[in-house]
């Protein structure tokens, strides 16, 4: 018997997430962020400078909202903007030094505060919980 996922299974795993990640972001003690913000940064910790437009799908965001982001984002001293080197009318977006250890801070703060909250768990919990972060990576990756 194959079971099926229904729309409210999923709405059920959309707020669960959400709430997840809200309350490991509000309760973590390092430097906020917005959501978009965090995506940027992390997109370009990943896999190196980019430019605006790649940034905006990425973080999927449209592109305005993108120049917004890293605007605010280059004011803190997080981003710089540089010439394309492969062309020189376009301009791509780099992480600085603050910037990474920005990503490396939010991402050990809130992975320490997870790590508490699974430890409450039992052992079998844990388990499963592990099982599904390949599954939850391929969902946020499509």
């Amino acid at each position: 018997m194959t079971a099926s996922v229904t729309n409210q299974d999923a709405l059920q795993l959309v707020v669960a997430v959400h709430r997840l990640v809200r309350s490991l972001r509000q309760s973590a003690s390092v430097r906020r962020l917005q959501p978009t913000q965090l995506l940027v940064l992390a997109e370009l910790s990943n896999h190196g400078p980019r430019r605006l437009g790649e940034l905006a799908v990425r973080a999927l965001c449209s592109p305005p909202t993108a120049t917004t982001v890293v605007t605010g984002l280059e004011s803190n001293g997080l981003v710089r903007r540089e010439a394309d080197p492969a062309d020189g009318r376009a301009t791509i977006v780099v992480l600085t030094g603050a910037g990474r250890e920005t990503v490396l801070s939010m991402a050990h703060g809130e992975a320490e505060l997870l790590s508490e909250r699974l430890s409450a768990l039992s052992p079998e919990e844990q388990h499963r919980v592990r099982a599904v972060t390949p599954l939850l990576r391929r969902l946020a990756d499509r």
